[in-house]
């Protein structure tokens, strides 16, 4: 596995790389330390992996996900963070990355983390997800553009893997989204999502 680290603290860089390069699965291929250099050598070295932190100066890793999963939608993406707010993690996963760790995870869970997204597991940390107990009090509940998207192709009987290949999106991806349109709209299941979307159509 092919992995970049993108972290504006270039000592974080290096721990990563020293501990990550140690399993005999991972290659550690570059850093970088702002959302702008992560893209360029996305670009210039194809990373299976990319471990991204979120506030860096410049470009955000928020920002540099969506452009990453834009053009490489092949390429896998666990937020790395101190940050476990709700309002990152669900930025985050909707612009597209497949996972949510925490910086404070031990090097071997981390391996093993990142071996699961690897397999097109999901992974939110556990404290991550005691942090997505339910919508926030201050969201808004109308949906985001890609959101009502994927609502209209669950009404329309399309399959998480069919969602995904029409919207150049991960299998993994689609799940987390469905589950945040679930908790905006208080539903509970698919069947419960196609019922709204056509009573909204009537």
């Amino acid at each position: 596995m092919k992995v970049l680290i993108v972290d504006d603290d270039p000592l974080v860089c290096q721990s990563l790389e020293l501990l990550l390069s140690r399993e005999n699965d991972m290659e550690i291929i570059g850093t970088a330390n702002d959302g702008a250099e992560a893209i360029q050598c996305c670009e210039r070295l194809m990373p299976d992996m990319v471990l991204m932190d979120i506030r860096m100066p410049g470009m955000d890793g928020i920002q540099a996900t969506r452009t990453i999963k834009n053009r490489w939608p092949q390429v896998q993406i666990m937020m790395l963070t101190t940050f476990q707010d709700e309002h990152n993690i669900r930025l985050a996963i909707l612009a597209g990355a497949e996972g949510y760790m925490l910086k404070s995870t031990h090097v071997s869970n981390m391996a093993q983390q990142l071996r699961a997204l690897a397999s097109g597991v999901s992974i939110l940390d556990a404290n991550v997800l005691k942090t997505l107990t339910g919508p926030s009090k201050e969201e808004i509940t109308e949906l985001t553009p890609r959101e009502s998207t994927i609502l209209e192709l669950v009404a329309l009987g399309c399959s998480n893997r069919e969602i995904a290949q029409q919207l150049f999106l991960s299998e993994g991806t689609v799940r987390n989204t469905l589950s945040f349109i679930l908790d905006k709209l208080e539903l509970r299941d698919r069947t419960q999502l196609a019922i709204y979307y056509w009573k909204r159509s009537l």
